[in-house]
């Protein structure tokens, strides 16, 4: 199913982001936070690419199984990164045969080593390139990437917004933020988008924060900043790891729930194929039902209790 006719509904959607595990340990961690996350519905899941496209078949086969053996419908993300466009086709012909409907479409990061990103001889350069590849060749529902801080390379926040509407212009369905940790900076992105004449709906994506080491690597890696109030009560705990992940539930389910309320089409976890904070949080949020403006207590949930 094509996950654009899933938006727009009465209810949320929640989705998950997975990685394609590199060892066994790893694989074992993906089984089981997938068993763990299956049981409670989510309306897609997603499974991300190496740095560099060095997931690439990986990739394909991790979404043909949580689609084929659990029944849950996923997206394939895909860059443009070390491949021709010749090499590209070749890869989407799979993924169509393999009966995926859905694609999130990103021009990706540089591999690994390489600090400046640097188009492949046959290949293409930019992200809109791919969306109208995409578009014009294929008929699979397609996301693509935003930035509510702007992408680590932009020159400016209207350069930044400029490009996403050329994206979005090309074919895109519906976009997926990168993560943030202050909801204002998603409210204002949302609003200047829509003043350029962006329409389609943008999902927020939310990490939960699960450890303390974890803040600098994200922060590193992706540019997104933490409000000074969030840090200091995670230096409070940061000797106590049960302490800073308890507050990291915490946290995401109050920002989860801000969001909702605030009208945001649904949250994407990132899990980082692990399942108890988002079990946790996704499972509040259900009984809570922070979007829907006739409900006013911890009633009924929506749906049986999931796992707990």
């Amino acid at each position: 199913m094509r996950i654009d006719q899933l938006l727009g509904g009465d209810e949320p959607t929640f989705s998950f982001e997975f990685f394609p595990p590199k060892t066994p340990e790893g694989e074992a961690n993906f089984q089981r936070a997938l068993r763990e996350l299956a049981p409670l519905e989510p309306s897609f899941v997603s499974v991300t690419y190496g740095a560099g496209g060095t997931t690439r078949e990986k990739t394909v086969e991790t979404v043909r199984q949580i689609k084929d053996e659990l029944g849950l419908e996923a997206m394939a993300h895909f860059t443009c990164v070390g491949a021709t466009t010749d090499e590209l086709r070749v890869t989407l012909e799979e993924i169509r045969a393999a009966g995926i409907d859905n694609v999130l479409a990103l021009r990706g990061d540089p591999p690994r080593g390489q600090e400046e990103w640097v188009a492949s001889e046959g290949g293409l350069e930019y992200s809109h390139q791919l969306v109208a590849l995409l578009r014009e060749d294929y008929d699979f529902s397609i996301a693509a990437a935003c930035f509510p801080e702007g992408h680590i390379h932009a020159t400016s926040p209207e350069d930044d917004l400029r490009h996403l509407k050329e994206k979005v212009d090309a074919g895109v369905d519906y976009l997926i933020t990168q993560l943030f940790f202050d909801n204002a900076l998603y409210r204002d992105f949302v609003d200047r988008a829509r003043a350029i004449g962006i329409t389609v709906p943008i999902i927020p994506g939310v990490m939960p924060i699960t450890g303390y080491g974890q803040i600098a690597r994200i922060t590193a890696m992706c540019g997104a900043t933490m409000p000074e109030h969030v840090l200091a009560e995670l230096d409070a705990r940061k000797d106590d790891p049960e302490a800073v992940a308890d507050f990291g539930v915490s946290f995401a389910t109050m920002q989860c729930a801000d969001l909702l309320a605030g009208g945001a089409p649904g949250i994407h976890f990132c899990t980082l194929n692990r399942s108890p904070a988002t079990r946790a949080i996704l499972s509040t949020l259900r009984l809570w039902r922070p979007w829907d403006a006739a409900h006013t207590g911890l009633g009924e949930p929506r749906r049986p209790p999931a796992v707990a």
